[in-house]
């Protein structure tokens, strides 16, 4: 099995490709239709999905491809993907083929928004060849959890997400999407040509498990796994980045904390923090009784200054007002309140080889399971 070093590297001095990723169009599994509405089938990822979403989803449809993606085991999984595939509730694609995805919106910030990407089978190569960029630290357990259903399955059920930095021509054909649902409509791209995409760097926007997953297996397979990928180019003007704020709990010391600059309000302080100068890292630091605007180092981001707190105790979310309310129902000791990691930081972290710590960026949404199939084998 490879370890851990693996991903750590070869991450300094990343920042040109030595050549292309290895993209191609690949033969898609999908559901036939004999199983009923697409809508019922799908699913977001396995990472967005509560344990009360997925009793809702595991009810929706006895089909529903959660049962593959937060199955009661692996090997359950594996099964079920076999029987799906040979009752034709899953059927695989004729010919290889891209798909060009459009995902349609609204964001925690309550503006509707269109995405457009194009879906490919992307060759997993270590990082340290420089063709695929890691911008977060991932958790040896996911990994091993999300290599264990791959093994069994053999199949992917969903797209991880990059980002292409630069412009990508994501035009929608002037006809009726290929597949539709939740918002996300998808057309086959015949002409698919990978050429057009050479030397431009590829980064993972959300998905670092389920990647660093296909390297491992295509290690012991002494040949590189294939993975679904999302490509999102980072001129697209659906693209938005969303906090992830963080709170604490059983940190008693930090309901203590008096770090930082008091202000009085909740909103003064994210008016303030807002205004703040990107050259430095800064927070909104909250916990009952007092609020405070804390400064970190230059060319330090938001979430590597409260990353000195550490993870023990550590919660996330997406809402401000929910991690403040939390505070005040005494739920939890601390929260803090960050800024969006822009892209720009992202690809300049990656570039230079360090790692931020996990859910530093949110990209929502994060593309449905059960849209597009990718087995393993060609």
């Amino acid at each position: 099995m490879v370890t851990s070093g693996v991903y750590e590297a070869g991450l300094r001095g990343v920042g040109t490709l030595a050549a292309m990723a290895d993209l191609q169009p690949f033969r898609a599994v999908r559901y036939s239709g004999a199983a009923g509405p697409l809508v019922d089938l799908v699913a977001p990822p396995y990472d967005a999905v509560g344990r009360e979403e997925r009793e809702q989803l595991f009810s929706r449809s006895l089909h529903n491809v959660v049962h593959l993606t937060l199955p009661e085991s692996a090997e359950q999984a594996a099964d079920l993907y076999g029987e799906w595939l040979s009752e034709g509730i899953l059927e695989r694609e004729d010919d290889p083929t891209a798909w060009l995805l459009s995902e349609e919106y609204v964001g925690p910030d309550g503006v509707g928004r269109e995405r457009r990407g194009i879906v490919v089978s992307l060759a997993a190569e270590p990082y340290e060849s420089g063709r695929v960029l890691p911008h977060e630290r991932t958790h040896p357990h996911i990994r091993e959890e999300r290599l264990r259903l791959l093994r069994a399955t053999r199949v992917q059920p969903e797209p991880i997400f990059l980002l292409l930095d630069g412009h990508l021509d994501t035009e929608l054909p002037d006809r009726r999407p290929d597949v539709e649902a939740s918002g996300s409509r998808l057309w086959r791209l015949a002409d698919f040509d990978p050429s057009s995409l050479e030397d431009r760097s590829l980064l993972i926007a959300d998905g670092h498990h389920r990647y660093e997953s296909a390297l491992e297996l295509g290690a012991e397979l002494g040949a590189h796994a294939r993975i679904m990928a999302l490509l999102v180019a980072t001129s697209d003007p659906g693209l938005h980045v969303f906090p992830t704020h963080r709170t604490f709990s059983d940190r008693p010391e930090l309901a203590k904390l008096d770090e930082g600059e008091a202000v009085e309000t909740v909103d003064e302080a994210l008016a303030l923090l807002a205004g703040e100068s990107r050259t430095r890292s800064a927070a909104v630091a909250y916990r009952r009784g007092w609020i405070g605007l804390l400064h970190g180092e230059e060319d330090e981001l938001d979430v590597e200054l409260v990353d000195r707190f550490g993870l023990e105790g550590i919660g996330y979310t997406q809402s401000a007002s929910e991690a403040v309310a939390s505070v005040d129902r005494a739920e939890v000791d601390a929260a803090f309140l960050l800024r969006t990691t822009r892209v720009e930081d992202v690809f300049a972290v990656a570039r230079s080889g360090r790692r931020m710590p996990p859910k530093s960026t949110y990209f929502f949404p994060k593309p449905l399971s059960g849209l597009l199939f990718h087995p393993l084998e060609p």
